[in-house]
């Protein structure tokens, strides 16, 4: 009997007995520690995309990462990148960095890479703006929005920024993680900036790439897409928006939420922003979706578009631009940003004390009748060349006169733009946008029974419109398309055509130093010393080496420029100590100074690497008597 009541208590005591705390503690832990290892797995095994947001291009730059838009597609194939703009990894004490954040517009489509406006705003600064190193970095890609700019923006500010321009709000329903999107994960941008944040972690990658597979298998491999082929068709998930709904209230929500926390985070950073208004198509691009709203008693958007004709046809102008931006927000099919936007962006401007670029008014203002259409439009939203310079004009004319960067008041004001334009693009970007327009007014929702053969949506007269073609529809890169035709010109011996070809490449890519040695090769080949030189010299600024100064230094003695040319033949020689014909002509240059000591140094350098180097045994002869003669003198 006692020993049943002491076994009874025994049990009770146990029972009442609670576990210490680490025991709950490792309880905790071990979920933890399971994620933590899991974590420096998958990185040391380099799992999945790596979504950081710089890479190193070369020792000492740096550009956006062409993987970092996985972040933000979690569905669509093909996932856009930026015009990779390569920029210093330390910031030099002359530069003017500048940050460009948006949309397909603000990268310049359908003139990708190099079309856009922040080509010419970068070329105009290095014009006018002389002892400035400006550095226009442009961010921009293809259907993103406002919550990839939020996200975005430590980023930047990590990198000492002196202006961020802001043009974005086209796609804030259907661009990534947009309320309308094939992408979208919630309407609450509190949840979405949230899981931004937990997706630079690989394992949030791994699960999302796990929940991903599993939707594929149990939807019989079908990801989810949009409409079309086009990206911008592959991104609508909820087709109809209608004006007022709920959706609709959603994407102006999202975009105000997320550029108040942008404008508040530079504001406390001390860093200047210029904001800008949208701009579209009003006149020339009829709704895409136009359905009568009767439960709220709105029309349907094509009605007030044909009024809006109708008013512009009667010459009543002013009419007619406020029936025309009706029309544009009653298209449920939500492309161009509604008027509601525009409002959100000169609120917040004003709110933050930025500067605005009225854009929207600019745009109606270089337009026939004071409505833009087609004449700066590609299509529903993308400028056209003409565009994008004025563009371009219009933000470089806003940095002068916010005095962010000083100009020379004595400087002649007139400027040929069109010369700006010839140094970043040639015939062959122009036709190349024209054919991806072609392309995609092919698609939905332009057309809803695309011509599956796009050799037939342009026509191919030269040998530049097929290479052209090949670009524009993705057989070729961009970069090669260029090469192509610049090996083209060089076979024709077509000198100008080849340089202009050379300069596109060299000005979008300018840490490919071949293409500065196929420019130098060929011009030292034909003796053109002084058309060589300038990229010899831009060559060497990007990054020193022995070929550039040695050409550099050649050229400068044989202009009779010997300074020059003994302070870069000297900088070649750190490189490559090897060279007779360095020393000879370092010897050259030092004899033209009547520096004797110096010329013998040189030239027995050039004989101790080679004893038989031509007339280099007669030239020091010479030298040694001069000096004795100058010595005799003194």
């Amino acid at each position: 009997m006692k020993n049943t009541e002491k076994k009874k208590l025994n049990t009770q005591n146990i029972e009442n007995k609670k576990p210490p705390f680490w025991f709950y503690l490792i309880l905790l832990l071990i979920p933890v520690i399971f994620v933590l290892l899991l974590e420096t797995g998958l990185r040391i095994f380099n799992y999945g995309k790596n979504t950081q947001m710089w890479i190193n291009v070369t020792d000492d730059k740096i550009m956006l990462n062409p993987d970092f838009a996985y972040r933000y597609f979690y569905n669509t194939t093909n996932v856009p990148n930026s015009n990779e703009n390569v920029f210093d990894a330390v910031k030099r004490s002359n530069a003017f960095r500048i940050f460009v954040l948006g949309g397909s517009s603000a990268a310049g489509y359908p003139f990708l890479p190099n079309g856009g406006f922040s080509n010419y705003l970068k070329h105009r600064l290095e014009k006018e703006i002389p002892g400035v190193y400006p550095e226009v970095i442009n961010l921009s890609m293809s259907a993103i929005n406002s919550y990839t700019l939020r996200d975005m923006l430590d980023g930047v500010l990590e990198k000492s920024p002196d202006l961020i321009i802001i043009y974005a709000g086209h796609n804030e329903y259907y661009g990534a993680l947009g309320v309308g999107s094939t992408e979208s994960i919630g309407n609450s941008p509190a949840t979405v900036n949230f899981i931004l944040k937990l997706n630079k972690f690989k394992t949030v990658q791994l699960l999302r790439n796990f929940i991903k597979g599993i939707i594929s298998t149990f939807s019989s491999g079908n990801v989810k897409q949009g409409k079309g082929n086009t990206l911008m068709a592959r991104m609508i998930e909820e087709q109809n928006i209608p004006y007022n709904s709920e959706t609709f209230s959603g994407g102006i929500n999202q975009f105000e939420n997320n550029i108040e926390a942008i404008l508040e985070k530079t504001k406390k950073a001390g860093i200047p922003v210029i904001m800008s208004t949208l701009t579209s198509n009003l006149k020339d691009q009829e709704p895409f979706v136009s359905i009568e709203d009767k439960t709220n008693n709105l029309p349907a958007a094509v009605d007030i578009f044909n009024q809006a004709k109708n008013e512009y046809n009667l010459n009543n102008l002013e009419q007619a631009l406020t029936l025309f931006k009706q029309a544009k927000d009653l298209d449920q099919l939500r492309f161009r940003a509604p008027e509601e936007i525009n409002n959100k962006i000169i609120r917040l401007s004003s709110k933050h004390s930025y500067s605005l670029v009225n854009f929207d008014s600019l745009f109606n203002a270089a337009s026939p009748n004071g409505i833009t259409g087609n004449n700066l439009m590609t299509d529903h939203l993308h400028p056209t060349l003409a565009g994008y310079r004025l563009m371009g004009e219009e933000y470089f004319n806003k940095i002068i006169s916010l005095n962010l960067i000083k100009k020379n008041s004595t400087q002649n004001s007139s400027f040929n733009t069109t010369a700006v334009l010839e140094n970043y693009t040639s015939e062959l970007d122009s036709i190349i946008g024209n054919f991806r327009i072609a392309i995609l007014k092919n698609d939905w929702p332009f057309s809803n029974s695309p011509i599956e053969d796009k050799s037939k949506l342009v026509k191919l007269n030269n040998h530049v419109d097929s290479i052209a073609f090949d670009a524009a529809t993705g057989n070729i890169t961009w970069i090669k398309a260029h090469e192509i035709l610049a090996n083209h010109y060089l076979k024709t011996n077509d000198i100008d055509n080849f340089l202009i070809e050379v300069n596109v490449l060299i000005n979008q890519y300018p840490f490919m130093l071949e293409n500065y040695k196929s420019a130098v090769e060929l011009l030292l080949t034909k003796k053109m010393f002084d058309r060589a030189l300038p990229y010899l010299i831009k060559m060497y600024n990007f990054e020193p080496n022995y070929f550039a100064a040695k050409w550099i230094g050649n050229i400068s003695l044989n202009n009779k420029k010997t300074e020059k040319a003994i302070y870069y033949l000297s900088k070649a020689a750190e490189f490559d100590s090897n060279d007779p014909q360095l020393y000879y002509n370092l010897a050259g240059a030092y004899f033209i100074n009547q520096n004797f000591d110096k010329a013998i140094e040189s030239i027995n350098l050039a004989l101790q690497i080679d004893p038989h180097y031509p007339n280099a045994n007669n030239f020091k002869n010479q030298l040694i008597q001069l000096r004795n003669s100058q010595a005799k003198s003194n």
